[in-house]
């Protein structure tokens, strides 16, 4: 009897001790199962709140345009009148992001004429880190728009008339012109407005075609770009007084780039630009003049074949009435007349070309079905054929950002 009762007990005590462990597994199993759990939703919570943080702090935008150029009139004597052309001239993407309060990054990457070929080209305008430290000072490193004239840095179609950007703003300023560097910028005081810096420079090698193009050929896109020679910048704005911009602009640099072709000249050049606008009411009125000297052209001219200037010069005006807003929408015929000399004055050893200076008349009209989108038409009349493009031309346009 006491052997059994014995036995029983031995029993009960191994029995209560295999379930407190098979307990005791369970409650570990439904821990882990907890922790996993946890894990997961921590994870999850993290990576939501990550791409939230993504998505608030990242910015997609662009532009484009598409032109159509009617040619018309007269052609230098021996040349055939270019055919008329439509072209989806530029396509371009915006990507930003804000790392915090005070540090960003900003870039364009832009798609020329739909391909890559027959003169289109995929190109990095911009992508520079912005710090904003400041209403007075804050800087950018990076690849950037030089900022010289109006539209070098303010292109998009909707904010300038006219289906081409002016001759002025291309030929004497080589808009669209981009360098690598740093610059500072803010307001210094109320109302003024100043960018200044260093960066990379032209490259006098590259000056072909200067006799109708200028120093706009000389532009690189900043891809194993000559670096031997910089080049400095500075811009001051006033814009106190409502509806009105006054302001001057200025580059400054050695283009030579070490090139042994020169024999160490400098070939520095100096382009200045001063401008205005007036916006009242309805009325839109700009003027821009701009001037560049480029030292050494002689020898440029020896060591590469080129037509370079020892100084040139465009200016225009321009006035556009808003005869009709309704909502979102806004029409406005514009006049403009521009001037320009890529030859102004010249080496003793090129002769001039007669298509260096030229003079246009550009009238036609913007119509906004929405602020971002913009139908544009105008006529132009040269004093002298431009080039095989004829004396006259009528251009359709449309347009977009955002």
């Amino acid at each position: 009897m006491q052997k059994k009762l014995l036995s029983l007990i031995v029993l009960s005590m191994l029995s209560g001790q295999a379930m407190a462990t098979s307990i005791e597994d369970k409650i570990d199993m439904l821990q882990d199962e907890i922790d996993q759990l946890k894990a997961k939703a921590a994870y999850a919570e993290k990576n939501e709140g990550g791409m939230k943080g993504f998505a608030n702090n990242t910015t997609i935008g662009g532009y484009g345009e598409l032109h159509y150029n009617n040619f018309k009139g007269d052609v230098p004597a021996g040349e055939k009148r270019a055919k008329d052309e439509i072209d989806f001239h530029r396509f371009v993407l915006f990507f930003g992001h804000r790392f915090n309060d005070w540090i960003s990054f900003k870039s364009e990457l832009e798609l020329e004429h739909s391909n890559t070929e027959n003169g289109g080209a995929v190109e990095l305008e911009q992508a520079y880190l912005d710090f904003n430290f400041s209403e007075k000072l804050n800087a950018k490193a990076g690849i950037f728009l030089m900022p010289l004239g109006f539209i070098n840095e303010t292109h998009e179609p909707p904010t300038f008339y006219g289906v081409e950007r002016n001759f002025v703003e291309t030929r004497i300023i080589p808009s669209t012109w981009w360098e690598a560097g740093a610059s500072l910028y803010g307001e210094v005081a109320p109302g003024w407005k100043y960018q200044a810096g260093v960066t990379s420079s032209l490259a006098a090698e590259h000056f072909e075609k200067f006799s109708t193009k200028g120093v706009r050929e000389a532009r690189r896109n900043v891809s194993e770009a000559p670096a031997e020679d910089f080049g400095v910048h500075g811009r001051l704005d006033y814009s106190g007084l409502p509806g009105l911009t006054v302001g001057a602009s200025l580059f400054t640099g050695n283009t030579g780039q070490d090139n042994d072709a020169l024999n160490g000249a400098d070939a520095r050049l100096t382009l200045w630009d001063v401008h205005a606008r007036y916006q009242a009411d309805k009325f839109d009125l700009r003027a821009l003049y701009a001037q560049g000297h480029l030292s050494d052209a002689a020898k440029i001219n020896d060591a590469f074949g080129h037509e370079a200037a020892n100084r040139f010069y465009g200016w225009y005006m321009e006035a556009a009435y808003h005869v009709w807003k309704n909502g979102e929408q806004d029409f406005a015929p514009f006049v403009r007349y521009e001037k320009w000399d890529t030859q102004a004055d010249i080496p003793n050893n090129i002769a001039r070309n007669e298509a260096s200076e030229n003079d246009v008349w550009t009238v036609g009209a913007n119509y906004w079905p929405h602020p971002q989108v913009v139908l544009k038409a105008d006529y132009q009349k040269f004093d002298k054929p431009d080039g095989d493009k004829g004396d006259k031309r009528f251009n359709l346009g449309l347009g977009y950002m955002f």
